[in-house]
């Protein structure tokens, strides 16, 4: 006689291994490839380099803008600046310019 417990242990603890390794391929699958994971974490990282470069140059050009506001205001007026932006602007030359088209 066989004893039929004997044999359903074997299956038993394949099963249990094959769930044990179904739920560890899930974990590190979510761990790698996950909203939260480390390939997401890389991606971030990289979008944060990009935005603060970005950040960067945007204050430098608002200090550029800055600047020649200041140049411009009336407490501090740059007759260059303004004849250059008057000239620009509204196409103005003087009599000894000399214009090439």
């Amino acid at each position: 006689m066989t004893n039929p417990r004997k044999n359903s242990g074997a299956f038993g603890g394949i099963l249990y291994f094959a769930i044990f390794l179904c739920v560890t391929g899930y974990f590190v699958f979510a761990a790698v490839q996950g909203d939260y994971g480390h390939l997401r974490r890389i991606q971030i990282e990289a979008e944060e380099a990009e935005l603060t470069e970005q950040l960067a140059e945007l204050h430098q050009e608002r200090s550029l803008i800055q600047n020649k506001t200041h140049r411009l205001s009336d407490q501090f007026l740059d007759l260059d600046l303004l004849d250059e932006q008057a000239r620009k602007r509204l196409g103005l030359a003087r009599i000894d310019d000399v214009i090439i088209r």
